[in-house]
């Protein structure tokens, strides 16, 4: 394998590196290579990097490393890993990375969240898991009605830090602690580090080896970003004229609500682009079919709001387009972070209108940059005159008398 001699460095199990090969990885990203030492040698650690930059592979092989190395009989009801993430999506490609990585070698992994059979989890907790990936309030659930206990938990997996918060989850991640054993490893994964995360990871950790890596108010170099500025009611025809363009195979496109995304699809549909949506009115089930469809090229486009910003990772997305900009400023990293995966590359396409101005003078801000804007196009319109691209005039100065 090429390059295969900077995963050897990492000092994991032959039967690991060869497991990382038949996966098709070709060398370790920064944070894994940063990361993956330290946890082999049992240290806590906090990592600040950007979603996209590899933090799965980076938990992930470390504790798939540690169960064959000891391999140890679960007791009933128990785990010895518990991966905590935000959304059903990121906990499923958890999982499924670990069966690929470690099914081989006999590590078992588990997948809990609401929304799918409680019935079916609480059989396979019955007999033990090596390894539990769970959502918040499905794991309280299985805590408190005593089918499952983290009393033998060895490592412990707070990933997505900042968007748990975000989303809500500190009081269920606090229930969550408390039941967990003092002595354990801990890892807390965050794409930034706000004063809350900073204080989490102070009570959580002990002395901790810290990792930043791509932090998140960056852009991926290799992502081209455009900027459409126009008017609201062309935005529909503006997506048309762009769609007639092949190279945009497989897009992500990110709408402001629900209601406008099944709205957007319905369009999209009567004009001939194959396309559907996905976000949290549908049931797991039904975005799990979504996503396989997208992933397998049964339709060209997936209309979805936030709730995906995160928690997909689908390789060879070629374009994002943001039909609406971000409410949330850091969102806009969190979506271009959908192409451009993996070191490939991607283009990222904003459409703008007068009323979004302010948020995407935040937006530059964050990103440190200003996004080029594309005037060649039948839909382009001047934005008002606090357009951030435009120059401010200086105003006269009053003469005193």
């Amino acid at each position: 394998m090429k390059d295969s001699k900077k995963f050897d460095s990492l000092k994991l199990l032959p039967s690991v590196l060869e497991a990382i090969e038949d996966a098709g990885f070709v060398k370790p990203s920064p944070i894994q290579l940063k990361a993956i030492p330290p946890l082999l040698e049992g240290r806590d650690l906090l990592g600040i990097a950007k979603t996209g930059s590899g933090k799965t592979a980076a938990f992930c092989l470390p504790i798939i490393d540690k169960i064959i190395r000891r391999p140890v009989e679960v007791s009933r009801h128990h785990v010895r890993a518990l991966i905590l993430t935000p959304t059903r999506e990121l906990a499923s490609q958890i999982e499924q990375f670990i069966q690929d990585i470690g099914s081989l070698e006999g590590v078992s992994s588990l997948v809990v969240f609401g929304g799918s059979r409680r019935a079916n989890q609480v059989e396979m907790l019955r007999e033990g898991v090596d390894i539990l990936v769970a959502t918040p309030g499905r794991l309280i659930d299985l805590i408190e009605s005593n089918t499952l206990s983290l009393d033998e938990v060895e490592t412990f997996v707070l990933d997505e830090a900042d968007m748990m918060l975000d989303m809500g989850f500190l009081h269920d991640v606090n229930i969550i602690i408390s039941h967990l054993p003092i002595k354990k490893q801990t890892l807390m994964f965050s794409a930034t580090m706000p004063k809350t995360i900073e204080k989490l990871s102070k009570d959580l950790l002990r002395d901790p080896v810290k990792v930043k890596v791509d932090i998140e108010s960056t852009v991926v170099k290799k992502i081209e970003q455009r900027l459409y500025t126009l008017v609201k009611k062309d935005k529909l025809n503006l997506l048309l004229h762009l769609l007639e363009n092949e190279e945009l195979s497989k897009v992500l496109l990110f709408c402001k609500t629900k209601i406008g995304a099944d709205i957007l699809v319905e369009e999209l549909l009567k004009h001939g682009i194959s396309c559907d949506s996905i976000h949290s009115n549908k049931s797991q089930r039904q975005r799990e079919i979504v996503l396989e469809s997208f992933k397998s090229g049964e339709f060209r486009l997936l209309v979805a709001t936030d709730v995906a910003a995160r928690g997909i990772d689908i390789s060879g997305i070629t374009h994002v387009i943001n039909y609406a900009l971000p409410e949330e400023v850091s969102n806009y990293v969190h979506r271009i972070g959908r192409t451009a995966r993996a070191g490939g590359a991607g283009i990222a396409i904003s459409f703008c209108v007068s009323s979004e101005v302010k948020l995407l003078a935040s937006i530059e801000k964050k990103i440190g940059e200003s996004i080029p804007v594309i005037n060649d196009h039948p839909f382009f319109a001047e934005l008002s005159s606090q357009d951030p691209h435009s120059k401010k005039k200086k105003k006269p100065k009053r003469k005193r008398f």
